[in-house]
């Protein structure tokens, strides 16, 4: 006997289960660190920003290829505290 039920089996598209990524980093890690490299290179003339934003892009490239919801799960943990009173 199968487990199929005919009529309830929809196909599932893969932009619906991976994480939208810019240049292998997620959206919002890519666009703040951006942000921030292009406010230290052109704002503040500190051209030595540029290497540290490549370096940091680098940095959460690895991250992310190592475990795709870092990000997520460092927004969280930061967001909770360690110990609450009771």
């Amino acid at each position: 006997m199968s487990d199929r039920i005919p009529g309830f089996e929809i196909p599932i598209h893969r932009s619906l289960t991976e994480r939208i990524l810019l240049a292998g980093v997620p959206r919002e890690a890519a666009l703040l660190n951006a942000t921030f490299t292009a406010a230290f290179v052109f704002g503040l003339q500190c051209w030595y920003a540029l290497p540290v934003g490549i370096g940091l892009h680098w940095l959460a490239l690895r991250l992310t290829r190592h475990d795709d919801r870092f990000f997520d799960v460092l927004r969280r943990s930061l967001r909770f505290r360690a110990f609450y009173r009771a």
